[in-house]
């Protein structure tokens, strides 16, 4: 087995336009040489056929001479007709009457005798008269008998005739050579024109990976461009272009993540350390320091619930991660969640209303996360004095979950990005000391593991978030396979 597994990957390490040429040529080399090898069995047959007519003719000839001369006189007087009629060194003729020896033998190349029965002097000869055999050293040899009627007692003489193919197999084995030579030249042509034909066809290819190795971190906005590019690579060009998309979008989002997260970690960083470096530079009284480790403890607890909302988006967006899904009530599940909020809303002079109706399939501690970061997220931002609304509503395929709120529009377009990490809409509206920029993220990535949607909506002055949990559990998705719900619908 390593011998063929080495040659397959050797193979592989080949180049593609090195593998089209040497493709190219061996169908080139086999299909000419089974058209030369077709024609050439052709030739052979004719040529056999044309040999084996012309011995006939010879022996019908001299059947006909001798049924109308006085055989004994002829040899006598013309013993040299007999061989001109043969016409090369490489026949042989015998003219015997059975059981005697022969009246005259010609065989300039000694062939042997050849003992066959003849054709009865009555019988018309044929092709099938003729009988095919091989000499010592395999060149083929082709002979016929036949008995003609004389005037000489006993009458029947028989003519034995035959000839050994040396030209003919001379001419074959030229043809054959020439057939080879044909096919292996035509083969190397085929290769040469293949490999140029390959080399330009392919130039698209390697335009399309000079443009691709140009692209990098700093330029992900450039496309490939793919008006002269050919159509079969369109698709391929279209993909790699969707796939830069996703990338630029990714990096950019990451590199937001990255400076939002660095932001929102150094200013409660930056906070310890301001306010225990005054705190050292002098004696201060008991009262003091225990207002300074109350503050350093809101900004640990800060830093604590941020790193926690990150660990859980990192566990989040696998795709086997599990969850414990159950049938819940909404009347509980909103009860529960409605009188934890109770003082926060009180705080900012606000009310909460609960519309629950039927049942949820959902994992009952995700699904307290998602209302209770979208409650947050409403009282933090809704008008003094006004009712937040928190509603269910039983739909065909699953239960509808939305948190309305009146306050301040959000533009349209910061909506599709409201669920992204560390996104505000409004930096000058958020409260850094209360809000990570995780909550709706953290939204977002619960509802991916429910499969279900999310949606947010904002137009004179009320602003809707709607979740969307299915009514029965989908299967799970493969690992490493992106969910199609990516955005709200």
């Amino acid at each position: 087995m390593k011998p063929a597994r080495s040659r397959l990957s050797a193979w592989q390490h080949i180049s593609l336009t090195t593998r089209l040429s040497i493709i190219f040529a061996l169908l080139s080399f086999i299909v000419i040489a089974a058209v030369g090898f077709t024609l050439y069995r052709t030739l052979e047959k004719q040529i056999s056929l044309r040999d084996d007519g012309a011995l006939l003719t010879r022996v019908e000839q001299i059947r006909t001479l001798l049924r109308d001369e006085d055989v004994i006189n002829l040899i006598h007087e013309k013993p040299q007709l007999f061989a001109n009629m043969l016409g090369n060194q490489e026949s042989l003729l015998v003219l015997r009457f059975p059981g005697q020896p022969p009246l005259i033998e010609v065989n300039p190349g000694h062939s042997p005798v050849p003992d066959i029965p003849p054709v009865p002097a009555n019988k018309d000869l044929t092709l099938a008269a003729v009988q095919h055999s091989a000499s010592r050293d395999d060149t083929p040899f082709i002979s016929v008998s036949a008995a003609a009627q004389t005037s000489d007692s006993p009458h029947d003489l028989e003519i034995i005739s035959g000839r050994l193919m040396t030209e003919r197999t001379r001419i074959l084995e030229v043809y054959r050579e020439q057939i080879f030579l044909l096919a292996l030249g035509a083969g190397a042509l085929t290769a040469l024109l293949a490999y140029l034909i390959a080399r330009r066809g392919l130039s698209p290819l390697r335009r399309l990976a000079g443009q691709t190795a140009e692209i990098g971190i700093r330029n992900l906005s450039v496309r490939i461009d793919s008006t002269q590019a050919p159509r079969e690579l369109s698709t391929l060009i279209e993909a790699f272009n969707e796939m830069l998309d996703r990338l630029e979008i990714s990096f950019t989002q990451l590199s937001q993540v990255s400076a939002d997260m660095a932001h929102d970690l150094r200013t409660p960083i930056g906070n310890l350390l301001g306010q225990t470096e005054v705190a050292l530079s002098q004696r201060r009284g008991v009262e003091y320091y225990e207002k300074l480790l109350g503050s350093n403890f809101e900004e640990l607890l800060r830093l604590s619930k941020m790193t926690d909302n990150m660990l859980f988006l990192a566990r989040a967006e696998h795709a086997d991660h599990a969850i414990e899904r159950a049938q819940l009530t909404l009347a509980d599940e909103f009860e529960r969640v409605g009188e934890y909020f109770e003082g926060p809303a009180d705080e900012r002079h606000v009310r909460l209303k609960l519309r629950s109706d039927g049942s949820v399939w959902a994992d009952a501690n995700l699904l307290r996360r998602a209302l209770a970061n979208l409650l947050a997220n409403a009282i933090r931002y809704a008008d003094p004095g006004s009712e937040i609304l928190l509603l269910a509503e039983q739909m065909p395929k699953g239960t509808c979950i939305s948190v309305t709120n009146l306050g301040p529009t959000i533009e349209s377009q910061h909506l599709a990005r409201l669920f992204d990490r560390f996104y505000r809409a409004d930096v000058s509206r958020n409260t850094r000391s209360q809000s990570s920029g995780l909550g709706l993220s953290i939204v977002r990535s619960i509802m991916n593991l429910h499969q279900g949607r999310w949606d947010v909506t904002s137009e004179n002055r009320e602003t809707r978030f709607t979740l969307f949990f299915p009514l029965k559990m989908p299967e799970p998705f493969p690992k490493n396979t992106q969910r199609e719900n990516d955005r709200p619908k």
